[in-house]
This record gives C-alpha cells, sequence and structure tokens, in this order.
C-alpha cells in the first residue's frame, strides 16, 4: 500500500491527481520509480488525445542573452488564456527561449528532438509532454526566430 508521503513525493513531480498516483503506486508495488515511469506513460497518452485539439491562444516569450547578441521571439500556443497564464506555462516558454539561445536550434522539427538544455535526459517533446499532462491542454510550438549578432 502506497504511503502518504510517497504519494505527495509523486503529485509534486507529476502534478498528477492523488488517484492516480495511488493507483501508479500499486501497480508498481510501491516502487516509486516503476510509478513515474507509469505516470510518464500515461501523461504521454493524454497529450496524445489532447493534440488534435486547437491550441489557438498562448503567449509570445523573449529572450535576450546578457551579452546582448542573441534573442528569441518564441510563439507558444496552447487552448485558452486560463493556462497562458499558469506558471508551468510561463516556466515552459522561458526555458523553450533559452533552449532555443543555447543551442542554435533553425526550425520546430528539429527543437522537437533536441536533449532539454537543462536536463539532457529530456527531450523538448517530452518536456512539452508533462505540462500538457500537468494543465490538460494542447500545447505547441507556433513558431521562433532566433536572433544572433
Amino acid at each position: 500500500m502506497a504511503s502518504l508521503e510517497q504519494i505527495q513525493k509523486l503529485r509534486e513531480q507529476t502534478a498528477a491527481s492523488m488517484s492516480d498516483v495511488k493507483k501508479a503506486l500499486d501497480e508498481a508495488s510501491g516502487d516509486e520509480n516503476k510509478a513515474l515511469e507509469i505516470l510518464k506513460e500515461r501523461g504521454k497518452v493524454i497529450a496524445e488525445k489532447k493534440s488534435a485539439r486547437d491550441a489557438s491562444d498562448g503567449l509570445i516569450f523573449s529572450y535576450v542573452h546578457p551579452n546582448g547578441k542573441i534573442g528569441v521571439l518564441l510563439k507558444l500556443n496552447c487552448e485558452t488564456d486560463f493556462v497562458a497564464k499558469t506558471e508551468e506555462f510561463n516556466t515552459l516558454g522561458k526555458d523553450l527561449c533559452m533552449h532555443i539561445a543555447a543551442l542554435s536550434t533553425e526550425n520546430t522539427e528539429e527543437l522537437l528532438k533536441q536533449p532539454f538544455v537543462k536536463d539532457q535526459e529530456k527531450i523538448i517533446s517530452d518536456l512539452i509532454t508533462e505540462v500538457i499532462a500537468k494543465v490538460g491542454e494542447n500545447i505547441a510550438v507556433g513558431g521562433f526566430i532566433r536572433y544572433e549578432i
């Protein structure tokens, strides 16, 4: 049986509901790593279902490197302005801008396949999928421009 501490720990990591975390821990016989993998897989399934939904809202994010020689403008789409105002969505937008600036990314397709600069064990598409699972809406990179002098 899953302990309350285990449930809270995994909820903080995944933002999954208590019942989903408990089910995953039960399925994994209390193994937190296995439960985390189960929750990630379920998050991918949720994201795939939501990917067909129209992401016509969102925000424009920007980043200028401290040396003033690299800048990025990013259009990040979601379904509603409610999600666009969430901390998770805004953190994702800022992280993607810094990633694009750091790795000289040229197009969205290339971006989605790259290992995330802050966590090389994740690729960008997985990072986006995690946020989709947390906020419950489709999120898509609408485009970006990277400038460098």
